[in-house]
């Protein structure tokens, strides 16, 4: 058994904890706000972010950061990216260095356009960090559902011991050592779903779909080639895997948020009346950053940041998409 700290409540770190716990661990859930994690507690229930899902009262959820990682065997970042790099500065003082710590948040640093080891190693002093991603909706993990997912990490042990601790039941860890790609997958996918809802909300058909899953794929083992990445490393459950979910998934929020687009609505909107977060809308410019740096193309991402920041209308940005000059299919 081993100790899992927990950072973050929302649904994907409340579902790891299920996770966690299901395999024999003790665990201890930390978030900001302290009222909350008492109703939490108490309701045993995540009702903002993972309701429906009962909660066992062996969870811990702690306010306190040096009480919620004292002692533990393991850290889980789970924070979204853009509270991703506060977050973990503020537990700098805290998490044991002996831990193994996994990032398992998919995006890019608002800043730097960092991925969130490299933001989260630079802020600890280490270089030994892991990242789980993965085709993994919340609930479904949660509900025990079977899941795959891949641990990354420099040094393959490492990713290895990801694996131990949280294989069982029937959630899945793989491992690979190429972190840049398995943390780009996780991100880029998420920009993807945005315009793979916006297809929908146009109310287009399969055809359409299949192809923007699979230039979106293009887009995706381009910009990770261009930094570092294998290719390869796209095609698994980090890029195409967590594509295909994203992308078609009811419960993807990424691919609701660009449905309602292609259906005419504003992004402010969208966005107002969502209690959780849409990745994809933060990391469509993150990812735009880091292609115009690496002299990457990207235009299914740069017609869904045309939609999102430039308020180009759904279908003028799919015509433009269109139009464009006619390429081999591998360039």
């Amino acid at each position: 058994m081993s100790n899992v700290a927990i950072i973050g409540d929302g649904g994907w770190g409340t579902a790891l904890a299920l996770t966690a716990l299901r395999n024999g661990h003790s665990v201890t859930v930390w978030g900001a706000f302290p009222d909350y994690l008492q109703e939490i507690a108490e309701r045993r229930e995540n009702v903002r972010f993972l309701p429906g899902i009962p909660l066992p009262p062996e969870i811990r959820w702690e306010p306190d950061r040096a009480a919620a990682v004292e002692g533990a065997d393991a850290v889980l970042l789970a924070v979204p990216s853009q509270f991703f790099a506060e977050t973990v500065r503020s537990f700098a003082g805290f998490v044991p260095r002996r831990a193994l710590v996994i990032s398992v948040t998919k995006g890019l640093d608002r800043a730097t356009h960092r991925r969130m080891t490299q933001i989260a190693g630079e802020i600890l002093g280490r270089e030994d960090l892991c990242a789980l991603s993965g085709p993994s909706f919340a609930e479904e993990v949660a509900r025990g559902w079977p899941t795959a997912v891949v641990a990354a990490a420099g040094d393959l042990a490492r990713a290895e011991a990801a694996q131990r601790l949280l294989t069982g039941g029937a959630f899945r860890v793989y491992t690979s050592d190429d972190v840049v790609g398995v943390e780009l997958g996780g991100a880029l996918k998420n920009v993807i779903a945005i315009a793979a809802g916006v297809s929908d909300g146009l109310g287009y058909g399969s055809n359409t779909k299949a192809a923007l899953v699979t230039r979106g794929l293009a887009e995706m083992a381009r910009l990770g080639r261009a930094l570092g990445a294998r290719p390869e490393t796209f095609s698994g459950l980090s890029g195409m895997g967590d594509l295909m979910l994203t992308c078609t998934g009811r419960l993807s929020r990424n691919r609701a948020v660009g449905e309602r687009l292609g259906r005419g609505e504003k992004i402010e909107g969208i966005l107002a009346g969502m209690r959780q977060v849409a990745e994809g809308v933060v990391n469509c410019a993150n990812a735009r950053a880091l292609a115009a740096d690496a002299g990457a193309r990207m235009p299914i991402a740069d017609a869904v940041y045309s939609v999102l920041y430039e308020g180009r209308s759904a279908a003028d940005a799919v015509r433009d998409l269109l139009q464009r000059d006619p390429r081999p299919e591998r360039d």
